[in-house]
């Protein structure tokens, strides 16, 4: 298990460093001072948990934490701060363990072994044959995998359903649920809410025989996910085997096979706040898998392929100046003069109208006179 530690004391580096040291199965500890060197080793190394001050200086561990799970989906945090004030706004991030200052070995051992619980249960979870297929990539869909479709019975039933969906697999506090999800509501209305959603999601389940996911103990609720696949789940996991390489045709096609499956937002429709950190990930997720791809699409001269997707992430993000830029290069190789000029008339007005500046120098480029 490789390890990291973003804390603004050394002492704390030293003291965690010698106990980790001494717990079986931990590969490398790194320790940083600072969140933006932290985010930029993550950036290139695979990181398994995370510990993270809270308070990091001036800056907010809370904030590096959000940077390094958008690096890193299946990456566990750890919260280990004297700040016991924020225990409930880190759990945004979905964190692995909470712990405050002093820590003790057995309490550091114990926070280990449920990580490597965790990652067994995954490894687990992905050799067990599904039982029900999840879409919650443009929608929130649920049906088993020998026919039939979940109706919910209420709005709060489903939300619930995608709440914990998100977790993947976690338990979440019965409290934080009401916050997230019953705010509006007074707190002895929203615990019988609570429970009533509880009671009608299981028996939306039942008929697909997966009552007994939604599971609960001590006031926490969690989804087992053993036989549960999740379109988004599935979508991060091969974006991140392919971006490893994408040198042959057959490869390129899986790349486009691929990018087909991102059919829409996180929950899309559903004006889930609670998740807007979580669809803006996966979104940047697709968006930078999907210009690579153009990219080796083009390299490979597939350009009407490469313009496709190009023009999918453009209906994302109108503005993006490397999608334009590329899209741009691949109606010129295409020699699709009537397609560049009215690309380029496009882009120009859209960059007049809402950043009121002239385009590019690197578009101008396209011009042709």
């Amino acid at each position: 298990m490789k390890v990291l530690i973003l804390d603004d004391e050394r002492a704390m580096h030293t003291i965690m460093k010698q106990m980790l040291a001494r717990v079986e199965g931990i590969e490398r500890v790194e320790c940083f001072l600072e969140p933006a060197e932290a985010v930029e080793y993550a950036r290139k190394e695979a990181v398994d948990v995370a510990f993270i001050d809270i308070k990091i200086g001036r800056e907010n561990g809370l904030q590096a934490a959000a940077q390094l799970r958008a690096l890193a989906g299946g990456l566990d945090i750890v919260f280990v701060t004297s700040h016991k004030e924020y225990a409930l706004e880190s759990f945004e991030t979905y964190p692995l363990d909470y712990i405050v200052k002093p820590i003790s070995r057995s309490r550091l051992e114990q926070t280990i072994a449920r990580a490597f619980e965790r990652r067994a249960q995954n490894a687990a979870d992905k050799q067990a044959e599904p039982r029900l297929q999840v879409r919650a990539l443009g929608g929130l869909e649920i049906s088993g995998v020998q026919g039939g479709r979940v109706r919910w019975i209420s709005r709060k039933s489903a939300e619930l359903f995608a709440y914990l969906l998100l977790c993947r697999g976690q338990f979440v506090a019965k409290g934080r649920i009401i916050e997230d999800i019953f705010l509006e509501m007074p707190i002895k209305n929203a615990e019988i809410y609570m429970n009533t959603a509880v009671y009608q999601l299981r028996k939306a389940l039942t008929p697909l025989g997966m009552k007994a996911i939604v599971q609960s103990a001590n006031e926490q609720y969690r989804l087992e996910m053993r036989e549960v696949a999740v379109d988004f789940v599935h979508f991060e996991e091969q974006v991140n085997q392919w971006n490893r390489g994408a040198d042959s045709r057959a490869e390129l096609d899986e790349g486009i096979a691929l990018e087909q499956q991102y059919t829409g937002a996180l929950f899309e429709d559903n004006a889930y706040q609670w998740c807007a950190a979580e669809q803006y990930r996966l979104e940047q997720l697709y968006m930078s898998f999907a210009k690579r791809l153009a990219r080796e699409l083009a390299e490979h001269r597939r350009y009407e392929q490469a313009v496709i997707v190009l023009r999918r992430v453009l209906a994302l993000a109108e503005l993006d100046e490397e999608a334009n830029l590329l899209l741009l290069h691949a109606y010129r190789e295409q020699k699709d003069r009537l397609a560049l000029q009215a690309h380029l008339r496009h882009y120009a007005d859209l960059y007049e109208q809402q950043l009121g500046l002239p385009l590019p120098v690197e578009a101008t480029s396209f011009m042709i006179l």
